[in-house]
């Protein structure tokens, strides 16, 4: 597509949404929405509370139902200790991860599966 032909569609666009606007001023619902939103944002500033505050004070349980992008750090579930015991040589590990040394060694010794049936907690 030539400059030119691309200009004039990108003008073109830009009368057609020009005029989508035009009409969406006019609209009565939108100027009550506005209106409605003017108000309420100087009625938060009047009493020093924020858009937040009122979700919380609406509904609480929104903070809580969040998606992965909103959830807070930190909220992640603790792991739980698990305890191995070695039936070759009576050794005892507890470890809240797969990370740790000796586990590893017994792992690479015996196989991940024979290892994970020590499990005790």
């Amino acid at each position: 597509m030539s400059k030119l032909a691309e200009y004039r569609q990108l003008e073109k666009h830009l009368a057609e949404q020009l005029q989508a606007l035009e009409a969406l001023k006019g609209d009565s619902a939108l100027k009550k929405e506005i209106e409605f939103e003017k108000k309420l944002r100087e009625l938060l500033k009047q009493y020093g509370f924020s858009l937040k505050h009122i979700i919380n004070l609406i509904d609480p349980q929104s903070t809580k139902r969040g998606t992965a992008s909103t959830a807070t750090p930190g909220t992640r579930k603790p792991r739980a200790l698990k305890t191995y015991k070695n039936p070759h040589t009576g050794e005892v590990v507890e470890t809240k991860g797969a990370n740790h040394k000796t586990l590893k060694e017994w792992k690479s010794e015996y196989t991940s599966d024979v290892v994970e049936s020590w499990l005790t907690k």
